[in-house]
């Protein structure tokens, strides 16, 4: 299966509600968590929210990165695309 390519912003779009797919992305891989039980809704344990990177937020997690591993792989997370005018029209501080 070939991985699609997603940045923060799409990745945001598959948070698990309103009938989307749940994804979280762990260092640059992105897996879909739709079946798991404690995912539902687009929440874990109100503690992490679908849609996003957890990558940062596995280090507290009590159990390993290699529970999502159990998932399917669905993509890899990549740098949002930024125009080089970008600071003309407002899109970069």
């Amino acid at each position: 299966m070939t991985l699609r390519t997603l940045t923060l912003s799409e990745l945001a779009q598959y948070n698990g509600k309103n009938g989307a797919p749940a994804f979280v992305a762990y260092k640059g891989r992105v897996y879909d968590v739709s079946s798991s039980y404690h995912w539902r809704g687009g929440r874990h344990w109100a503690s992490h929210q679908a849609g996003t990177d957890l990558t940062l937020e596995m280090a507290d997690a009590p159990h390993s990165a290699e529970m999502l591993e159990r998932f399917p792989a669905v993509g890899v997370l990549i740098e949002e695309e930024v125009s080089p005018t970008a600071w003309l029209t407002g899109g970069i501080d």
